[in-house]
């Protein structure tokens, strides 16, 4: 079937792609970092090194999507802190006021206190004449004993009076100190916990910039991944160019002998049975643009091509990388890889129709062939098929 994507749409759908995001901690990129960065040798093939660095991209491009939910992670836990540290400093903003409240009528109590203690010692004075007044100078001053007796009243009625106020004063202002003293221990506990919730919101800060500038590093990497890439296919296509069969396809069957022993494999094993699948017109591309994506060979994925290319890397030989639509692989295929006889192993072409068909030979029967493939009907899906080559 057609592969319905060129090499450079290919590198810049890596590059251009939208990617979903899974929660995780900045640990994973230290953890990533120390692990799993795919070095690449001289000794391997162009189409090995080119492979190493898509999958370190793949890599790369992963931790960027961790490190992008985290750092939506770490924004909302500093907003939530904030939303904290808000509501606490309208507490503090509350007792503070209620504070300098009760400072003010502790302030004009004190100063009705000092009053009263002033009247009653005027009152008191104003009583003697010349001096303390005995009980006996006060009666025989007194015209009568009536006279007497309101004068005595009258002195201890002023005394009790200015006594009262004053008792009644001085309690309240005990009680307006209590108060001062529970709001002042409040103030300072709401302080204490806006000062930790502060260091939280600083330490996420802090967590989320590191996020950024280690996104801005994986993205960095991959970006000049992608340069090495374009520079390997650039050379893959010259080196195919020259060792290509250039052969012309009649519409029937050929089969591609790629070298190495061939090993047993699951099919079930193809990374991509339960990727995005699409037969529209147009590039596949990475998650969100198309249905279906590209796999890591330069095909779109459940297309006959990418599990043909995928079936010989599972049975021990190279991944043939980025060969065209099925009926292309015959021409780009060096001449010394293609039959016209099939064997076990061999990926069979059928060169009939627009696109062709690519399928991996699992038997061969006289003039059948038992093989696996995706999409023969042109649904993405896996199936076996006897088929007549001749």
């Amino acid at each position: 079937m057609r592969q319905k994507y060129s090499i450079h749409q290919f590198i810049s759908s890596v590059i251009n792609g939208s990617y979903r995001t899974v929660l995780v901690g900045v640990a994973i990129v230290a953890v990533f970092s120390s692990v799993s960065v795919t070095r690449i040798t001289e000794a391997q093939s162009l189409e090995e090194q080119v492979q190493a660095l898509q999958q370190e991209n793949r890599n790369n491009k992963a931790v960027v999507r961790d490190l992008i939910a985290a750092a939506a992670s770490y924004q909302d836990a500093i907003s939530k802190l904030q939303t904290q540290i808000n509501q606490l400093q309208a507490q503090i903003d509350q007792n503070e006021a209620q504070r300098a409240v009760l400072q003010q009528q502790i302030t004009e109590h004190q100063i009705e206190l000092d009053k009263q203690r002033k009247v009653l010692g005027e009152n008191i004075k104003s009583m003697y004449v010349n001096g303390e007044m005995t009980t006996i100078e006060m009666l025989a001053t007194s015209k009568d004993l009536g006279e007497f007796v309101d004068k005595e009243t009258y002195r201890n009625a002023v005394q009790r009076k200015v006594q009262d106020t004053m008792a009644k004063i001085v309690k309240l202002q005990n009680e307006l100190n209590d108060k001062k003293k529970q709001v002042e221990v409040l103030l300072a506990s709401l302080q204490t916990q806006q000062a930790v919730i502060d260091q939280s919101r600083s330490e996420q800060a802090n967590l989320l910039a590191m996020n950024q500038q280690q996104q801005e590093e994986f993205n960095s990497k991959t970006k000049n991944n992608q340069a090495k890439i374009d520079e390997l296919n650039r050379q893959i296509a010259a080196q195919r160019t020259a060792n290509s069969s250039g052969i012309v396809p009649d519409g029937g069957m050929y089969f591609i002998r790629f070298p190495g022993a061939v090993n047993k494999f699951n099919p079930d094993a193809y990374p991509y049975k339960n990727a995005g699948f699409s037969m529209q017109l147009g590039p596949c591309s990475f998650y969100d643009a198309y249905p279906d994506s590209p796999d890591g060979w330069g095909y779109c994925t459940r297309q006959c091509v990418s599990y043909a290319a995928w079936a010989v890397g599972a049975s021990g030989r190279s991944i043939p990388m980025n060969y065209g639509n099925a009926k292309d692989w015959v021409a780009s295929a060096p001449a010394s890889y293609i039959y016209r006889t099939p064997q076990v192993g061999d990926v069979a072409i059928s060169t009939a129709g627009a696109w062709g068909h690519a399928m991996y030979v699992e038997a061969v029967d006289g003039n059948r062939i038992y093989v696996s493939q995706y999409n023969v009907q042109l649904m993405g899906e896996f199936s076996y098929q006897w088929r007549v080559w001749r």
